[in-house]
């Protein structure tokens, strides 16, 4: 139940009716007709800007057009009033049942309240996280996790089909940094003393690594080239990280679809095959590019190179995929992995990257186009930097990992449910503070506290009932006399559920579970609220003594309210509180 779409079909059939009736014109595009919120809430619970929309079309006054739907509107029994305002808007004000109806509904359909078909089950692959398997995840790796997930979870709340996906960079020579180092670790755990060259990765994470490599191989490799231990110690290294990137995942609660590693690229062909799909459109050429702007680097030079055309696909310059030595560009193998997503059949491909890869944005995003022939669309989500503080300073680096700090340090300083919250409170392209000591601080300016705090505060009441001797069951509450709920507060609590459902399509539209998280904190100051107005309204009190009835019908009230606390923690993949300690 989507009350607002529910309305707008409402405005809709009166329109209808006004064309039968001869006072529109027939057949008129009513596509941009909408029903929102008024900007001030004042003016109404909905607006529809139909007269203003259908006027010049009707060749007729927005406010004609807007007075003869008003009386129309109002022979509905939802629809209490049908104000005209200014030009032609139409501000509507909804019979306290309709507010009413919604608690019942999301008391009968529980947390699939507000999920939506709007996807139709489109197949959509959201690829995040995607860390270089070099060591454990950092807090920024952490940001984008959760973003990732939410997301997915969000597409799939709206009826999409979602595979979460993570790519492995395990073709470059990051990987060959790794093993060098895990060979140090190595050395290390056979007694010897080593020294970390800069671009190593020094970090303590990687001492268990070399020690069981030591349990794995014995002496074979102390002392050896690296032509006898690099290419094998590649692949246990990668392994190894990419264990405690799982780990790490696991401890945040992300578990992905699969996995796609950069390296199965190499030597399959399947490069090969990606750049010739190009090569066939005619967007593969032999060429020299531009200078880059700017002062030019010493080491730069013209020569020709093989590039894409990737500015035939929206791209500021063409990019290349084979050096002039004739191996590939980093590029080529991302190009590869796109086409196999194509192939796979999506709808829609979404990427979901760090701050630093900006630049990438426009060259993969013309490389789909390029592939798909237009068809499959890729969202390139960016996700900004996170700031780390605490006792009011920045927080300091990791040991374990060396240069960083890790998800691991958040998840066990904060907890996974408040992790996931925090990293929710920012739209995704902004940067966002992490104060470890705000986030554990129990007040209404945090907003994970507040938010479960309000479903920790339902269940209580429920229990508190329950010990009453009142019945508050599922089936008890689904009967309970919804009339009782006539205060303007309580109505008010009825109204901010109800824009659940277009909370959630608008969401899932526009790829933002932030707002989700938003949403959710309103909701529960709204609970909150009509909690400390009992204390000076008796009447407003969720347990009324010796009135089950009334008791019954607030706290159905509070309890639909919870269902949909219960059902957006849920798509942040956080989990609701029972109580509070």
């Amino acid at each position: 139940m989507n009350l607002f779409t529910d309305i707008r079909a409402a405005v809709m059939d009166a329109l209808t009716a006004m064309e039968g009736a001869g006072t529109l014109p027939a057949e008129l595009d009513r596509a941009n007709v909408t029903v929102e919120p008024p900007r001030d809430p004042a003016h109404g619970d909905m607006a529809t800007n139909a007269a203003m929309v259908l006027a010049k079309p009707a060749g007729l006054k927005p406010r004609d057009i807007a007075d003869a739907l008003a009386a129309e509107l109002v022979l509905d029994p939802r629809i209490s009033s049908a104000d005209v305002a200014g030009p032609g808007f139409l501000n509507l004000r909804l019979a306290p049942s309709s507010w009413r109806a919604v608690v019942g509904t999301v008391l009968a359909k529980g947390i699939d309240f507000g999920r939506s078909d709007m996807g139709q089950g489109r197949r959509v692959n959201v690829e995040y996280v995607s860390a270089n398997p070099t060591g454990p995840l950092h807090v920024g790796h952490t940001r984008g996790a959760v973003f990732g997930d939410a997301l997915a979870s969000l597409l799939d709340f709206t009826g999409h089909d979602v595979t979460r996906e993570y790519y492995i960079n395990d073709g470059g020579a990051q990987v060959d940094t790794l093993a060098r180092s895990v060979y140090l670790r190595y050395l290390e755990a056979h007694g010897r003393a080593v020294d970390f060259p800069d671009g190593t990765y020094p970090g303590d994470y990687l001492i268990a690594v070399g020690e069981a490599l030591k349990d794995k191989v014995g002496d074979a490799w102390v002392g050896q080239p690296e032509e006898v231990w690099l290419e094998e110690l590649r692949d246990y290294a990668t392994a190894a990280m990419m264990d405690l990137i799982r780990a790490d995942l696991k401890s945040l609660g992300v578990e992905m679809d699969k996995f796609s590693s950069e390296k199965s690229f190499y030597g399959t062909g399947l490069i090969e095959k990606s750049i010739q799909a190009l090569d066939d459109k005619g967007l593969i050429y032999e060429g020299v590019l531009e200078p880059p702007k700017g002062k030019l680097p010493e080491d730069w030079e013209p020569r020709e190179q093989t590039l894409f055309r990737s500015t035939a696909h929206g791209d500021d310059v063409d990019r290349p995929v084979k050096k002039s030595d004739g191996a590939w560009t980093y590029f080529a193998p991302d190009i590869a992995y796109h086409y196999d997503k194509v192939t796979r059949g999506f709808d829609l491909l979404i990427d979901v990257f760090g701050a630093d890869h900006g630049g990438y944005v426009k060259r993969m995003k013309a490389a789909v186009s390029a592939l798909s022939d237009g068809k499959v669309p890729l969202e390139i989500k960016l996700t900004q930097l996170v700031k780390l503080w605490k006792d009011g300073e920045p927080f300091k680096m990791s040991k374990r990992a060396g240069t960083f700090v890790t998800l691991r340090d958040v998840v066990e300083l904060v907890g996974a449910d408040v992790t996931r919250f925090v990293m929710l409170t920012r739209k995704n392209d902004a940067p966002l503070d992490f104060d470890f000591d705000k986030v554990l601080e129990q007040s209404k300016d945090n907003p994970v506290f507040y938010v479960q705090y309000a479903h920790a505060r339902v269940c209580s009441v429920m229990r508190k009932a329950g010990d009453a001797g009142i019945d508050v069951s599922d089936a008890a509450l689904a009967a309970a006399d919804l009339d009782l709920l006539a205060h303007e507060a309580e109505l008010t609590l009825a109204r901010k559920i109800a824009e659940w459902p277009r909370l959630v399509e608008i969401a899932g539209r526009t790829n933002e579970p932030h707002r989700v998280a938003f949403y959710l904190y309103d909701l529960a100051s709204e609970v909150h609220t009509l909690w400390n107005r009992g204390h000076d309204a008796p009447e407003l009190r969720f347990l009324q003594e010796d009135d089950p009835a009334a008791t019954q019908a607030k706290i159905a009230l509070v309890k639909a309210a919870s269902v949909v606390i219960s059902a957006g923690l849920g798509i942040l993949g956080v989990t609701p509180a029972q109580e509070m300690r």
